[in-house]
């Protein structure tokens, strides 16, 4: 039987910690070859990045492997393609450091250590394997098969309004808040910098969120006069607006800065790496979690889309009334289109059998689950990742731009259709 009385502790990183840079970046990079895409009128379903970026005092090195419009790619004295030695063509990496300077821009860095303007960027991007390739190109009718194997899970909860676990969506919510306001130097937030990270310890009673015991806050200041009860004034007013009325009392214990002094902060402070707060994208340790990262990779690979798609159905189970919990896992084979398996465990709190459930899901019923037709229906080849890489991929606003159409909830009907 399920406790229902409990603590759960989930953490978030803002969009300046050194691994959030990185994932900004490998998106930005995403977001422009899709961009590019357009502009030439290349098919955006032939739009191929695997992009990894490495960030540390000064230095960017961006890596992995693509397939982009002839705009993005380096030509000779005579407009020539040039290739390399292996046959593919070389890239022209102007456009790729200017979207990684742009990015760093935007989050806030001008420090000594880590500049938008003069940080070293390497761009060492080659075309895709023709051994991959053969596997998930689009040819006709033909079943477009998974980029990869791997295992992807979805997760949904009655516990907010986004269906999130409470625990990272409010982590999450403090960061952004905070975030916000630096940037729109309200007060004395202005004195805050782009590396934060926050820790909420969400209290559980007859199984639902009632306050938090512990919130934990280290964030980059630019003065360093500051202490960490001057951080504390300066951000106490902005975690208590982004938390729930009542949920911070006289017990509720505080740990803003507790180290100290944390001047030097983003990539000059640690080394930052594409892909390293999965956990942070996802569900904060509340649910399982398949191990692909999700940031610099187009929607061929399942790592990414049928993650989103594992949420997208499991919130709409949840949306339904089919479940207060729900988890969802789907699991692909390279090459092969059909997963070779759909789960679903409802936590004891379903109204229906979880098999009915996973039959409902088989076989295209509801949604089409092949690669081809998750990008479809969630209309996933559009430039729109930048914007998932900080503040977690799931419990967001769908966008009129396309973005975040996972979390659309315009399946229930078509759910209970298929469970008569």
């Amino acid at each position: 039987m399920a406790r229902s009385s409990y603590l759960f502790t989930s953490e978030s990183v803002s969009e300046g910690h050194p691994d959030k840079v990185c994932d900004r970046i490998s998106d930005e990079i995403v977001d422009l070859v899709f961009r590019e895409a357009k502009k030439t009128g290349m098919d955006p379903s032939k739009v191929r990045i695997a992009c990894e970026t490495l960030a540390t005092t000064n230095r960017v090195v961006i890596a992995g492997e693509v397939r982009v419009p002839d705009t993005l790619l380096k030509r000779g004295k005579d407009g020539e393609i040039l290739h390399d030695a292996a046959g593919n063509p070389v890239v022209n990496p102007s456009k790729f450091k200017s979207a990684a300077r742009k990015a760093i821009r935007a989050i806030g860095y001008e420090q000594a250590g880590f500049h938008w303007k003069t940080a070293r960027i390497d761009v060492l991007l080659h075309g895709q394997s023709a051994d991959i390739a053969q596997g998930v190109d689009e040819s006709g009718n033909k079943d477009v098969g998974a980029g990869d194997q791997g295992i992807m899970f979805g997760y949904a909860s009655r516990e907010t309004p986004e269906l999130l676990p409470a625990p990272i969506y409010y982590a999450h919510k403090i960061l952004e808040t905070l975030t916000i306001a630096r940037k729109a130097n309200d007060g004395e937030a202005g004195k805050l910098g782009p590396d934060a990270k926050s820790q909420v310890t969400v209290r559980y009673e007859d199984g639902h969120p009632v306050g938090v015991t512990q919130i934990v806050l280290s964030t980059q200041h630019l003065d360093a006069s500051l202490t960490s009860a001057d951080v504390r004034r300066i951000v106490e007013p902005y975690i208590r607006q982004a938390l729930p009325d009542g949920w911070i009392d006289e017990k509720t214990v505080w740990h803003v800065n507790p180290t100290g002094k944390f001047v030097v902060g983003g990539p000059d402070g640690d080394a930052g790496l594409t892909g390293r707060k999965i956990i942070v994208d996802t569900y904060g340790g509340a649910a399982p979690h398949g191990g692909g990262a999700f940031s610099g990779k187009d929607p061929t690979k399942v790592d990414r889309s049928a993650a989103y798609a594992a949420r997208y159905l499991a919130k709409n189970v949840v949306a339904a009334g089919l479940a207060e919990r729900a988890t969802i896992q789907l699991s692909y084979a390279i090459g092969v289109a059909q997963p070779l398996s759909i789960y679903v465990d409802l936590h004891g709190t379903g109204t229906v059998d979880e098999a009915a459930i996973e039959a409902a899901l088989s076989g295209g019923k509801v949604m089409d689950l092949t690669p081809r037709g998750i990008r479809t229906h969630l209309d996933l080849n559009k430039p729109i990742y930048a914007k998932t890489s900080a503040y977690g991929h799931f419990g967001r606003k769908a966008g009129r731009d396309g973005s975040f159409s996972w979390e659309k909830t315009d399946l229930v009907a078509a759910l209970k259709a298929a469970l008569k």
